[in-house]
């Protein structure tokens, strides 16, 4: 499962029992968030600015854990149930008022997206983007990392009632692709990517470039797990993609 060079370099995971032959993969459901674009620590900190407002202290790295699910998953780890009315949506608006204007200027595309995303188009495999972002920032990220020519369909939070890990934004995408989940991948970089695609019966792999571990991910249930997408792109041939 885990391969490893003689300087220690890691290299890609896979969980074995999972990895089995199956149907030609016809598309992918990406992630964006620490999958395509370098963002999860930006969202935590401003998560942690926006609890501090309300008189929230949190850790950013017990924030950044649960950056993947959406806000109205992510509160409630931090908000206890009888203060929870009152400040969830001044809560959400505040922290998106944060990240737009402190930290989503230092947002950037992580090594070789737009290269990858050719590689499995020219494959013929349909690109869409499945993200616990709303839509206006998931247009935003797509100019970022400029692949807004290449995306054929997006699910965001707009398009779901609950967020990741609720399987509720895969199966929007499922649906406009017109595609079953036996033919298609998901592509994420948390836990609760794998979680949500799982429930919809997709299967995912998994990239690190999000802070959890290749054993998280595999815990989680990704059957394969890369480094980043350019791991991922130079593996291309014998990842799950090909198989």
């Amino acid at each position: 499962m885990q391969s490893t060079d003689g300087c220690g370099a890691s290299h890609w995971y896979r969980n074995v029992e999972d990895a089995k032959e199956g149907p030609v993969i016809e598309a992918v459901l990406c992630d964006i968030d620490g999958t395509l674009v370098q963002s999860n620590w930006l969202h935590a900190a401003a998560w942690k600015d926006a609890f501090a407002g309300m008189g929230i202290e949190v850790g950013l790295e017990d924030v950044r854990r649960q950056i993947g699910k959406g806000g109205d998953e992510l509160i409630p780890v931090f908000v206890p149930w009888w203060r929870r009315t009152a400040v969830e949506e001044p809560l959400k608006a505040y922290r998106k008022l944060i990240f737009q204007q402190d930290y989503l200027s230092q947002v950037r595309p992580l090594p070789r997206v737009r290269e990858f995303l050719i590689r499995l188009r020219d494959a013929g495999i349909r690109l869409s983007l499945a993200s616990s972002a709303d839509r206006e920032q998931l247009e935003t990220y797509k100019r970022i990392a400029q692949m807004e020519d290449l995306i054929e369909e997006s699910s965001s939070a707009d398009d779901a009632n609950r967020s990741k890990p609720h399987p509720d934004i895969f199966q929007a995408t499922l649906r406009k692709l017109g595609l079953p989940a036996s033919r298609v991948l998901a592509l994420g970089d948390t836990p609760y990517d794998a979680e949500a695609a799982g429930k919809a019966g997709i299967s995912t792999i998994g990239v690190t470039t999000g802070g959890w571990s290749k054993e998280e991910l595999l815990e989680a249930g990704c059957i394969e797990v890369y480094t980043d997408v350019a791991e991922l792109l130079e593996r291309f041939e014998e990842s799950a993609f090909k198989r």
